[in-house]
C-alpha cells in the first residue's frame, strides 16, 4: 500500500485503547489493522460476491431524487440485511475492540445504540468520486442546531473485504474536519485516502468529512460499512424488520440489543424508555 505524510494514522488491533482513542478524537478517523478476523471476513466477503450477482449497479437509492442517485452511484453495488447472508455478520458485531470504542464515544450520550447500517459497498470500474459528507448530517435537525459542539451520536468502520487501495477507490477523510467551526465547507483537496486490507478497517467519527474514491482501475474495490447510532435516533437500516426475535435467541444480548431486539433504557442519562415492544428490567440491558 502506498503512504504519505499526511496520510491516516495506523495502530493495530493490539493497541491499547485509549491509543486508539487519542488518534480518533484528534483526527476524526483512525486505520486499525487487522480488527476482523480472516475467518469472518472470508465468509462476510464470499456471501457478499454472491448476493452481489443479483444486484444491479446504480440501484440503491437514498430517496432524494438525482443528487440520491449521484451520492450511492451509478457503478457502485450497495445492500445491507447482512445478517441475512451469513451469521459472520453477527460475529461483526460482537467484535470486542469496535464494541470498546463504541463505548467510549457513544454511551456519553446515550444509554444504549443500535445498528445504524452494516452495508456492502462495491465501487465499480470508472466510478468517480462520491461528495464528501459527514454521517451525522443523516439527522440534520440535531447536527445544524448544536454544531460545532455537537455530541457523537454514531460511529462508523469502513472494512476491507479485499485489498483496497487509492486507485480501486479507497474512502477519503479529510483529518481534523470533526472539529471544524462550520459544516457547509467542503474541500476535495484535503481529503487522504484510507487503504485496507481484508479485515482493516477505517474507524471514523460521524462528524468528519469523508467519501467514496474514485475507482480509476477496471476492477472491483470490494469493502463494506458498519455503524452504529445512538438508541435515542432512528437508524439507515431497519434490522428490527428484518429477523425475528426466535430468529435471534441464541444471538448474544449485544447482538439483540444491536438489531432492535430490546427497548432502550436511557439510564444513566435523563430520559424515558425507548422501543418497548418488550419492556425488560435494566438489569436485563447489555453492559
Amino acid at each position: 500500500m502506498t503512504t504519505s505524510t499526511n496520510a491516516l494514522i495506523r495502530r493495530p488491533s493490539t493497541a491499547d485503547l485509549p491509543e486508539i482513542l487519542e488518534v480518533l478524537e484528534r483526527d476524526g478517523g483512525v486505520i486499525i489493522d487487522g480488527m476482523f478476523s480472516p475467518e469472518v471476513i472470508d465468509a462476510v466477503r464470499a456471501a457478499a460476491i454472491d448476493r452481489a450477482e443479483s444486484v444491479t449497479p446504480g440501484s440503491a437509492t437514498q430517496g432524494m431524487g438525482e443528487a440520491g442517485a449521484a451520492f450511492v452511484g451509478a457503478n457502485t453495488v450497495r445492500f445491507s440485511s447482512l445478517g441475512r447472508l451469513t451469521p459472520a455478520f453477527f460475529t461483526m458485531l460482537d467484535n470486542p475492540l469496535f464494541k470498546a470504542i463504541a463505548d467510549a464515544v457513544l454511551l456519553p450520550s446515550c444509554g444504549s445504540y443500535w445498528v445504524n447500517t452494516g452495508q456492502v459497498m462495491f465501487i465499480g470500474p470508472g466510478e468517480p468520486a462520491q461528495a464528501l459528507h459527514r454521517d451525522a448530517n443523516n439527522w440534520w435537525e440535531y447536527m445544524k442546531a448544536t454544531w460545532p459542539n455537537s455530541p457523537e451520536v454514531t460511529i462508523s468502520a469502513m472494512i476491507g473485504l479485499d485489498e483496497v487501495t487509492e486507485e480501486l477507490g479507497a474512502t477519503r477523510v479529510v483529518p481534523g474536519s470533526h472539529r471544524w467551526e462550520t459544516l457547509e465547507r467542503f474541500d476535495q483537496a484535503d481529503s487522504v485516502p484510507a487503504e485496507l486490507g481484508p479485515g482493516d478497517a477505517l474507524v471514523y467519527s460521524g462528524k468528519v468529512l469523508h467519501g467514496g474514491g474514485a475507482n480509476t482501475t477496471d476492477r472491483w474495490r470490494r469493502a463494506m460499512h458498519l455503524s452504529f447510532v445512538a438508541g435515542w435516533l432512528t437508524p439507515e437500516e431497519a434490522s428490527p424488520l428484518d429477523y425475528t426475535s426466535g430468529e435471534l435467541a441464541e444471538q448474544s444480548t449485544r447482538v439483540q440489543q444491536l438489531l432492535g431486539h430490546r427497548s432502550y433504557s436511557a439510564l444513566p442519562h435523563p430520559g424515558g424508555g425507548l422501543w418497548l415492544k418488550d419492556v425488560r428490567a435494566i438489569e436485563d440491558q447489555p453492559d
